[in-house]
C-alpha cells in the first residue's frame, strides 16, 4: 500500500472525501469534498492547513464543497478541463502533471472517461484517487461515457503496479461484492474477501482503500477478458458470443437491474 498519508472524512451517506498529507503532514489537499462543513471541521480540529483542492468530475457530491473552502483558504482549485468545476484554477487534461510545492507531493493526470464525459483520476506516490470510475468490487455507472470508455479507464487503472492504493469515493463495496460472486462464485479471492468486508462492515469500518492487485483479482469489470466472467455474463445476457465492448456493457447492465 502506499506510503502516502491520507485522512478518510465521511460525509453524507456513503462518501469519503480524502484528505491527503504533505511531507510537513499539517499541510494537506483535499479529493472531491462535497461538504465543506465536513472538511473544515476536520482541518480546524487537526490545525491542518489547506493549500489545494482537487477534483475529479462534476457531481454535486465532489464539488458542493469546492467553492466554500476556495473562499475561506484562498487555495488553488484543479479539475477537469471539459467539465464545469466550480472556482477551478486549474484546467486539466491527460498527462498533466500536478505539482503541490507545499506538500512536496505531484500526481499525473489520468483521462478516465465513462461515469462522466470528462471524468479524471491521480495517480502519485503509490495512490490512485479515482472519484467514481473504480469501486472496490465495482465500477460507476455510465452516466454520460460509454461502455468502451468506462473499459479502457478501467483497463489504464488495471496496468498500474499492483501495489497502488485505490481511494475511491463511495463505501459501496459490501453491495458490489454480492453482485461480483453472483458473476464469479467459484472465485475464491472473491469469497475470502467478501468475508473480510462483512467483518469491516460489522465493525464499522471502511473497506476502502483497497488495491490494484485486489481488484485484478476479484473485481468482475476488470476481468471480463476471462472465461468464467465473460461465459457468466453470456449466459445472463443470453447470448452466445459478444466482443469486449458489448460484454462489458452487458455486465454493466446486468449490475444496474441486480438486487
Amino acid at each position: 500500500m502506499s506510503a502516502l498519508p491520507v485522512t478518510c472524512v465521511p460525509a453524507f451517506d456513503d462518501n469519503y472525501l480524502w484528505l491527503l498529507h504533505g511531507v510537513d503532514p499539517r499541510h494537506v489537499a483535499v479529493v472531491d469534498p462535497g461538504d465543506a462543513a465536513r472538511i473544515a471541521q476536520v482541518l480546524q480540529a487537526e490545525h491542518l492547513h489547506l493549500d489545494a483542492i482537487l477534483v475529479t468530475h462534476h457531481h454535486r457530491d465532489h464539488t458542493g464543497g469546492v467553492q466554500a473552502l476556495a473562499d475561506a483558504y484562498g487555495c488553488p482549485v484543479y479539475g477537469p478541463a471539459s467539465e464545469t468545476i466550480p472556482a477551478r484554477t486549474q484546467a486539466l487534461v491527460a498527462g498533466d502533471l500536478v505539482a503541490l510545492p507545499t506538500l512536496g507531493r505531484h500526481f499525473t493526470v489520468l483521462d478516465c472517461p465513462g461515469h462522466t464525459a470528462g471524468h479524471i483520476a491521480y495517480a502519485g506516490h503509490g495512490a490512485l484517487f479515482c472519484g467514481d470510475t473504480l469501486f472496490s468490487g465495482g465500477c460507476g455507472r455510465l452516466f454520460e461515457g460509454t461502455a468502451a470508455q468506462m473499459l479502457h479507464s478501467l483497463g489504464q487503472f488495471a496496468a498500474l503496479p499492483g501495489d497502488t492504493a485505490v481511494y475511491c469515493a463511495h463505501e459501496y463495496t459490501a453491495a458490489n461484492l454480492r453482485f461480483a460472486l453472483a458473476v464469479e462464485p467459484g472465485n475464491p479471492d472473491l469469497v475470502a474477501y467478501a468475508a473480510e468486508v462483512t467483518r469491516l462492515r460489522a465493525a464499522g469500518l471502511a473497506t476502502v482503500p483497497t488495491t490494484i492487485a485486489r481488484e485484478r483479482a476479484i473485481n468482475p469489470f476488470l476481468r471480463t477478458q476471462l472465461p468464467a466472467v465473460y461465459a457468466s455474463v453470456w449466459q445472463e445476457a443470453e447470448v452466445a458470443h459478444a466482443a469486449p465492448d458489448e460484454t462489458f456493457r452487458l455486465l454493466r447492465e446486468w449490475k444496474n437491474r441486480f438486487r
